[in-house]
């Protein structure tokens, strides 16, 4: 049998908060100067936080009232913070020898990034991913809130060959007061929802906070670093990832913007009608405009020739740094909404079109 499973967190999860306030600094470094180079990492523990990397731009970010958007846009409440954080900034310059590179328009950074579509949901996402998706986002309304915080992880096992739910797991922080029996019967029947409106069995197994207890959570009961939830950012698992993370880079570091083009590429292919499931690899050289390799897998669905398809990638589309910013309008992009609960399937976004 072909059972998967895929996993999706919170934008409460301490890892979720670095990529949210990396890519914060992004968007308000390219809204003030479109030219900004930005390569930020995060670390958090506890009420410390510690940003770090490179950063070359005319604008001088406000870095305490960016991580405090994060934290008001997360909830302050549901994260059970106190508003004082000891912030340290180690960030310089990017390297010239990176730079003389970029310049000319060549990649920021050497590496292979994937894109991945199928035609098992609306979203062109895994089945098993979307539904852990769509079950942490209905934890965010008021009444999914309520007595919960912010730190939460979802999980999903999924028959394929069945087309049925076996297993929705989630671990959700709570109030030291919460009654883990009504948490329990609350989010069981929003995973009953999620599924229901889905088209999807509701008699599936259901584990909620299975050690019986989650009170501590958040960067108080774990580190969070950025770049460390690589498939919660993708295809829940499903597919293969590339080497660098996306949140916290200018859109001249190849593992975001080529990262974008790849899952544009793979679901043009989808929609097209040429296969039902594609995956589409992109490698570059640092400072070399034109990718090193492109090639594509169907996994056996295809309706048209690979070669066909292969053809047709190199034909239409502009695979170098520059041609891929412009062409999907990346320095307009408010990456705030990319951040947290996946960089694909939503509708705005230009990769997504």
């Amino acid at each position: 049998m072909k059972i998967i499973t895929c996993e999706q967190v919170s934008n409460g999860h301490p890892d979720k908060i670095c990529d949210q306030i990396a890519d914060a600094i992004v968007t308000d470094c390219l809204r003030h100067d479109r030219n900004s180079r930005v390569a930020i990492e995060v670390l958090i523990k506890n009420n410390h936080i510690v940003i770090a990397g490179e950063l070359t731009s005319s604008h001088e970010p406000d870095y305490a009232a960016l991580v405090n958007s994060v934290f008001e846009r997360i909830g302050k409440e549901q994260l059970g913070y106190s508003p004082d954080f000891n912030i340290e900034i180690l960030v310089g310059r990017q390297s010239g020898d990176i730079a003389q590179g970029v310049d000319i328009g060549g990649a920021g950074d050497q590496g292979m990034m994937f894109g991945y579509a199928t035609d098992e949901t609306p979203e062109l996402l895994p089945m098993p991913f979307v539904l852990a998706t769509r079950l942490l986002e209905k934890l965010k309304s008021p009444e999914g809130k309520r007595r919960l915080k912010a730190d939460a992880k979802a999980q999903v096992t999924f028959d394929y060959d069945e087309w049925k739910i076996r297993t929705f797991l989630c671990s959700v922080q709570h109030s030291e007061d919460a009654d883990m029996r009504i948490i329990r019967e609350r989010i069981g029947g929003l995973m009953k929802e999620v599924a229901a409106e889905a088209g999807l069995n509701t008699d599936f197994e259901i584990l909620v906070n299975p050690t019986g207890r989650f009170v501590i959570g958040g960067p108080y009961a774990d580190s969070g670093v950025t770049g460390r939830k690589l498939a919660c950012d993708t295809y829940g698992g499903v597919g293969h990832i590339g080497g660098g993370a996306m949140s916290g880079k200018d859109p001249t570091k190849v593992d975001r913007s080529g990262a974008y083009m790849a899952r544009k590429i793979a679901r043009d292919i989808i929609r097209a009608g040429f296969a039902d499931r594609c995956e589409v690899q992109i490698a570059y050289a640092i400072g070399v405009a034109e990718p090193v390799s492109v090639d594509v897998e169907t996994f056996g669905t295809e309706r048209q020739e690979l070669g066909f398809i292969r053809d047709y990638i190199r034909g239409n589309y502009d695979l170098t740094p520059r041609g891929i910013i412009e062409g999907l309008g990346l320095l307009d992009v408010d990456y705030n909404t990319v951040s947290a609960y996946g960089h694909f399937g939503k509708d705005n976004l230009p990769w997504e079109q």
